[in-house]
């Protein structure tokens, strides 16, 4: 058997929706792995429909593709969706392997087991699929017959017009209280929206979106609202009639990748409800080759360079008859995919991608739109964790595999999935020296000249060719050159064997920077603890120093206060000593001797009339520094506190003469 096992069980499970493996593999040994029979036992024969198909010409194809494909569908209207749309499909020479394509025709009408037959008119681009359904359905199945007819993957399917009540995937349509006859719509969800659940995806399309727009060139703020059905075109349009810059020469930062001006906004991925963009307009010059396409009667592509306004007036001054325009314009003028003499990186980027889209459809890997240098950025100069590879292709027109190297290679279903999630893809066009020579400076100052030197060397018929640049610890450089002259098997092991080496480097820098980052943070709390206890001493000094000068301001203050009270009292002992007596002269009459026996044990003894007053007697103990308020006088017998006694009594009357003796204690 010539065909690949692997492929064909592969294309046995996406024919019929076994997820079984084992299950799948006994069906096909069962039928020696001939896969039209094996498909004609597990499906319905009346759901079957088999039709010859002859082989596409692969013209200058390098190789036979052997890697699977989904079944070949019709030239339905996946290319209006626009090239924002996932594909599941694609004609490819792969299917050549067997002589038949698979289709599947509407469902029948006939009743299942009784149920009620609910028929659904399903609004798609510009088709509508009527399909019918047992009741006893679910909305998953609706999403299987629909992949069925028009190839559109389940989980990228978003059906709206439900009339009453919020769908999912498992509920049953009796629980939905359809009528006989509905009318649904299906949208094509984008890559990043895979995840959002259709509940809240409906929610947004009903919603309203604030869109914050900054015109750089004006240095305004429009702030504009939106429901979540409206186009990215639609806002572009507006903005042209608020700031006058047409469409073509609007320069946008912040929609998301991965989208294009028939997306809308519900489902371009941007922040709900409210989202931040910035515009800038580009001069006309820069974008002469920007014009719009008009298709005449005979379905060729006449290319106008002129603006829509000018265009919209051209009808009426034309006196020539319209063979003769016809006749002029017979032939498809083919854009190159850069204009000659581009004065900005971003703006050939921008044209680059767009007129590839124009030439070659939308199904390929989304360019970035930037310079080089923001692209090495977006891609390189970021954690290890968030990197990516960078892949710069280099386009020429005058090469015989470009045709085939943008349509078959880059086209191929496997090599946009590798290249969406693991690279940076920059394009660029070489067929101008010029812009060649602008792509080699560039080069220069963001790559370095090895990499400059590599470009230079390139010949034409081995273009086009992507440039595989991956970033290791802190060296970019590049790590494989893919030429055009290869096959699908060829460059996809050229990618993965880059996506491996970069995969495994990747690891040991994140592991690196976990450490660093491990480190950084030990260190970070060594630091904030040395600053705590640094603190904590700090804190510790303060309050010291706070107690040290709260006792000195309080010893300051009692100090104070005793010295007013020492000069109060050496003022009051002053007084009292001026109006003392005299002590009587010795061998004098009537007299008495007065002992005084002081607290530090010493004596004084001094002379006094017999009827002098006692407070003569307590005065004289104030002179000595011994104030009654501080301190009692004792007689010794009998024992009492004399300063109690009426200080107006003489001595005499107080029995304290001729001569005795008192003791002075401490109060």
């Amino acid at each position: 058997m010539s065909e690949n096992r692997e492929v064909i069980l592969a294309d046995f499970q996406a024919c019929t929706g076994i997820d079984d493996v084992a299950r799948a593999i006994y069906i096909l040994e069962e039928n020696n792995w001939d896969f039209l029979n094996a498909v004609n036992k597990v499906m319905p024969q009346d759901l079957q429909s088999f039709q010859g198909n002859s082989r596409a010409n692969a013209g200058s194809a390098p190789e036979v593709i052997e890697i699977p494909s989904s079944p070949v569908e019709s030239a339905t209207d996946m290319l209006s969706v626009g090239n924002n749309v996932p594909h599941n499909s694609r004609s490819m020479p792969i299917l050549d392997n067997y002589s038949h394509s698979f289709s599947f025709p509407s469902t029948s009408t006939v009743n299942v087991n009784g149920a009620r037959m609910i028929k659904f008119n399903v609004q798609y681009c510009d088709r509508v699929v009527t399909i019918e359904v047992p009741d006893t359905g679910t909305v998953a199945d609706i999403k299987r017959l629909l992949n069925k007819e028009l190839k559109v993957a389940t989980c990228r399917q978003l059906l709206s017009g439900w009339a009453r009540m919020p769908q999912y995937q498992n509920t049953p349509l009796s629980e939905l209280s359809l009528p006989d006859m509905n009318a649904l719509h299906l949208t094509v969800i984008n890559n990043q929206d895979f995840s959002v659940d259709d509940t809240e995806v409906t929610e947004r399309l009903k919603g309203n979106y604030i869109l914050k727009i900054r015109d750089e060139n004006a240095d305004k703020m429009y702030s504009l609202n939106y429901p979540g059905t409206k186009t990215i075109l639609d806002v572009k349009s507006d903005v042209y009639s608020l700031t006058n810059i047409h469409v073509r020469n609007q320069v946008w930062s912040g929609w998301p990748p991965n989208i294009d001006d028939n997306t809308m906004l519900a489902l371009s991925g941007i922040n709900f409800p409210e989202h931040d963009l910035t515009l800038r307009q580009v001069s006309g010059s820069n974008m002469q080759l920007r014009g719009e396409r008009k298709k005449n009667n005979d379905g060729n592509v006449v290319q106008i360079d002129s603006d829509d306004d000018e265009f919209e007036d051209a009808s009426e001054s034309f006196n020539v008859e319209d063979d003769c325009f016809m006749d002029h314009f017979s032939s498809k003028r083919v854009e190159p995919l850069i204009p000659k003499h581009v004065e900005d990186e971003i703006v050939g980027s921008i044209s680059f991608s767009e007129q590839f889209t124009n030439r070659y459809g939308p199904i390929h890997p989304n360019f970035y739109q930037g310079t080089l240098e923001d692209a090495v950025r977006e891609a390189c100069n970021k954690p290890s964790k968030d990197r990516k590879l960078l892949g710069i292709y280099l386009h020429h027109d005058s090469s015989v595999l470009s045709n085939v190297f943008c349509t078959q290679l880059l086209g191929f279903e496997s090599v946009m999935q590798l290249l969406e999630r693991n690279f940076v893809l920059w394009g660029w066009d070489v067929t101008f020296e010029t812009n060649r020579t602008r792509l080699q400076t560039s080069i220069m100052n963001t790559l370095g000249p090895m990499a400059a030197s590599s470009l230079k060397n390139i010949p034409v018929d081995k273009l086009p060719a992507i440039f595989i640049i991956m970033k290791i610890r802190s060296s970019t450089d590049i790590y494989n050159i893919v030429y055009g002259n290869v096959g699908v098997n060829e460059l996809l092991s050229s990618m993965i064997e880059a996506v491996e080496v970069f995969s495994e480097h990747q690891k040991v820098e994140m592991k690196e920077e976990q450490e660093r980052a491990e480190r950084e943070l030990v260190k970070w709390e060594q630091d904030m603890a040395y600053n705590e206890s640094l603190e904590a001493d700090r804190a510790k000094e303060e309050a010291k120093r706070a107690q040290a000068e709260a006792e000195n301001r309080e010893r300051e203050r009692v100090e104070n206060e005793i010295a007013v009270e020492t000069a109060r009292r050496e003022d009051h002992r002053l007084k009292v000593e001026q109006s003392l007596p005299e002590e009587p002269a010795p061998g004098t009459s009537n007299i008495t001797k007065i002992r005084f026996r002081l607290p530090t044990g010493d004596n004084l003894e001094r002379r006094f009339y017999i009827n002098t007053p006692l407070k003569v007697l307590m005065d004289y103990c104030v002179v000595k520094g011994y104030p009654t308020e501080e301190y009692k006088v004792i007689s010794s017998w009998p024992r009492r506190d004399l300063t109690l006694m009426d200080a107006s009594k003489t001595l005499m009357e107080l029995n304290l003469c001729p001569q005795e003796t008192v003791i002075l204690e401490e109060r």
